[in-house]
């Protein structure tokens, strides 16, 4: 094609002759202007080759979206790097000729397809648009699609994906992230996210056919072809129905006089949890009524994410004081994820960790396990799990109570994979977490669920009312039995990549080529495990039992002093995150002084180690 290009058969309003000097990037525009159907975005690209802006079309054409911890997560908008209508088209092709190597029987199981209520109007790009494409180009090659009628919880596909025997499914949507970006999450036939190697192996198959198939653009197959099922109605009524095998105390919800604020964050929540409310035999929760209704601009809250605590939960937080509601629950936008916060004997709310809930959580579904559990059922049968960064108090519960405690790597999909194994082998898994608010009570669902979270939360809270407890005092009174476990969690802005590299690289050559840090500040380091690259100072051989996660940054430190600490970059986010827990024995009960500590060994972790200032690191705002 040489570096003269006409593209005048590609739009007849705009004879575009362009060369811009770089043959890759000339390629790139002929291709976008040639593939996209979409006016919105293909404007977006005339525009800037229109106004010579090459560096930005080299950004946005000569970089592809890569699979994370979430499969694919981007911005919305023009580009090949971006979530737009072609690059869903180019990943369901390539998920196509992958799926299709894989089952032979593909045709015959079909695939699941579920979206939230994200969406942009400049790039004309909605969840609903994407999910339509994403099963034209399935059904034009004559591949069975269950297409829900209507947004659902993520939660809803991998349960689909199991429940209808389907081969794999794709969740479309950016979770709690800002309102620009959307996203592709793929699950596998286990019902789990994908991992390794299916994740590069479908990128390779999406890189042999980015030129869109001839039906890959016809929408319209999703109310013409008799392939497509809806199968909300069904999995919806399933779903519910499963729920109640981890009701413990129906006839006790049904009395309670406890109230419940519910807020979906502007998401998909609201229907299915006044439903999992009706499964529990509660009363339904109050909505907050200016967050109820999808909204994807999120307008009521200045980022659509529940785990940055009261400052994105005042809404819901007022109404509870005015209808006298004891505790709000809280779902993320596409209610994977759950918040909760208690009104306090003193007036005030307790906003809960992710690791305090899993506390909760997990010493109350063993409870629950041993009350109702048959005679000869054997503890050492029963399973929880958690990632890596994530608290250690089910360690703690599972030493004393002689069930079994396993960690993977950070991401429900280390989770997912690793339950259905133990399922397969006959194991129970009760719980698994991850701290960043994600729970997984039972196992119907091979993912976090914010859905079945939310609802177990209010049975327990509703069970402790009876016993004239709150959530606060049992968490307490956890700690006491098994040890306090503090921890403290946040993360730094760096949009560079670069920079973050080079953090991560001084840890691994700090006084000399190829040695860790043996201090931080005053605070000595017993022993350190770098993911990264799969060394592990505490095993004998000093190799990591974690798998290495050679495309992610994650060291962690072990003090002297109790404390666990981990640095790690965020797969789906510009971040680096850390992660400090102070794991104590029973008998040590002073909290000001584990608390001080551990405040005090952050601040020496972020002088020390990632140096904000010197790096530009943004802090996190609170």
């Amino acid at each position: 094609m040489g570096d003269h290009r006409e593209a005048g058969d590609v739009n007849s309003n705009l004879l575009i002759t362009f060369s811009t000097g770089d043959l890759q990037l000339d390629k790139a525009i002929w291709q976008w202007l040639t593939w996209d159907k979409n006016p919105k975005t293909k404007e977006q690209i005339e525009n800037l080759l229109r106004n010579g802006k090459n560096k930005e079309l080299r950004d946005r054409l000569c970089h592809r979206l890569t699979f994370g911890t979430a499969g694919l997560r981007s911005a919305m908008g023009a580009g090949f790097c971006y979530i737009n209508d072609l690059t869903v088209i180019q990943s369901t092709q390539g998920m196509y000729k992958y799926l299709e190597k894989s089952f032979p029987d593909f045709k015959q199981r079909g695939f699941v397809v579920g979206y939230d209520t994200r969406g942009q109007i400049t790039s004309s790009c909605s969840s609903l648009r994407l999910a339509k494409l994403t099963a034209a180009v399935l059904l034009a090659k004559g591949v069975p699609v269950y297409l829900f009628s209507r947004y659902v919880p993520t939660p809803f596909v991998p349960y689909a994906v199991q429940q209808l025997r389907a081969v794999a499914g794709v969740m479309i949507t950016a979770s709690h992230n800002r309102k620009e970006d959307n996203g592709y999450k793929v699950y596998w036939e286990n019902g789990a996210q994908i991992t390794s190697p299916h994740d590069k192996e479908i990128l390779k198959c999406i890189e042999e056919c980015v030129e869109p198939w001839n039906d890959s653009w016809n929408e319209n197959l999703v109310e013409s072809s008799p392939l497509t099922r809806d199968p909300l109605k069904e999995i919806c009524a399933s779903y519910m129905e499963d729920l109640k095998k981890i009701c413990y105390h129906r006839e006790l919800n049904t009395k309670s006089s406890l109230k419940f604020v519910h807020t979906s964050f502007h998401g998909v929540g609201h229907d299915y949890v006044q439903l999992a409310f009706q499964a529990f035999g509660f009363q339904p929760p109050i909505p907050v009524p200016e967050q109820k209704d999808p909204d994807p601009d999120f307008s009521t809250v200045k980022c659509p994410n529940p785990e940055e605590g009261e400052s994105v939960l005042e809404l819901s937080l007022r109404l509870a004081e005015k209808e006298g509601a004891r505790v709000v629950v809280a779902t993320d936008p596409d209610a994977d994820r759950l918040a909760v916060a208690e009104l306090q004997k003193n007036g005030r709310w307790k906003v809960f960790t992710g690791n305090e809930l899993a506390a909760l959580f997990g010493w109350w579904m063993f409870t629950c396990w041993k009350e109702n559990c048959s005679k000869d059922a054997d503890v050492k049968n029963v399973y929880m799990l958690a990632t890596t960064v994530s608290s250690k108090i089910l360690k703690a519960i599972a030493q004393k109570e002689g069930f079994h405690f396993e960690d993977t790597l950070p991401g429900f999909k280390s989770i997912g994979s690793r339950v259905k194994n133990l399922l397969d082998s006959g194991k129970e898994v009760l719980f698994a977490f991850e701290e960043s608010i994600g729970f997984m009570c039972g196992t119907s669902v091979l993912d976090k669920d914010g859905v079945s979270a939310a609802v177990v939360i209010a049975e327990m809270a509703a069970y402790l009312d009876t016993k004239s407890q709150m959530l606060a005092s049992q968490l307490t009174e956890i700690y006491k039995m098994y040890g306090y476990h503090i921890s403290k969690t946040s993360y730094f802005l760096c949009y560079d990549p670069p920079t973050i590299k080079r953090i991560f690289e001084r840890l691994r050559n700090f006084s000399s080529p190829n040695s860790y840090p043996a201090v931080c500040g005053t605070f000595s380091i017993l022993d350190i495990r770098d993911v990264t690259t799969g060394y592990d100072s505490s095993q004998p051989n000093k190799k990591s039992v974690l798998p290495v996660s050679k495309n992610s940054q994650m060291i962690t430190f072990t003090f002297q002093n109790g404390c666990v600490a981990t640095l790690r970059t965020s797969g789906t986010e510009p971040k680096i995150k850390y992660y400090a827990e102070m794991c104590a024995p029973p008998e040590q009960s002073d909290t000001v002084f584990l608390e001080e500590d551990l405040q005090n060994l952050i601040d020496a972790l972020i002088e020390n180690f990632l140096e904000p200032s010197k790096n530009g690191l943004i802090w996190r705002s609170v």
